[in-house]
């Protein structure tokens, strides 16, 4: 298998460990864009949210959980951003599952929440359309 993330895990390729589970496994990101951005991903392989099993989610989740609470209880940071893509179509650059966690202070001046073009579509019919039985 060709996946970055599993090399990462077989240690093909180093990393800078953040946590560590029998489940989960996060690291920070080699992008360098933003102090502490973390990746917490499933050991199992699995593409993204559309195929993952629901322990594999629930465990990552909670990692997730976790490290955020350290990073804002333990770190003194203030929040944090979680940040999935599932998908080609909604920008997945890896196709092994990951979150990001992009630690923050309320006075860093980032807009990671993206700004999107807005929608003319009726909420009754989008919310039809959308909600599942």
């Amino acid at each position: 298998m060709d996946c970055v993330f599993c090399k990462i895990l077989n240690k093909e390729i180093p990393s800078y460990k953040i946590y560590e589970d029998e489940y989960v496994y996060a690291f920070l990101d080699i992008a360098k864009d933003i102090d502490g951005h973390t990746l917490v991903i499933p050991k199992k392989h699995v593409t993204n949210v559309l195929d993952c099993d629901s322990l594999t989610l629930a465990k990552v989740a909670e990692a997730i959980r976790i490290i955020s609470k350290h990073y804002v209880n333990d770190l003194g940071y203030d929040g944090v951003n979680i940040l999935n893509a599932s998908g080609e179509a909604a920008e997945q650059s890896v196709m092994h599952l990951h979150f990001h966690i992009l630690p923050r202070k309320k006075a860093d001046n980032l807009h990671t929440f993206p700004v999107l073009p807005g929608t003319t579509k009726d909420l009754a019919l989008m919310a039809e359309f959308l909600k599942l039985n």
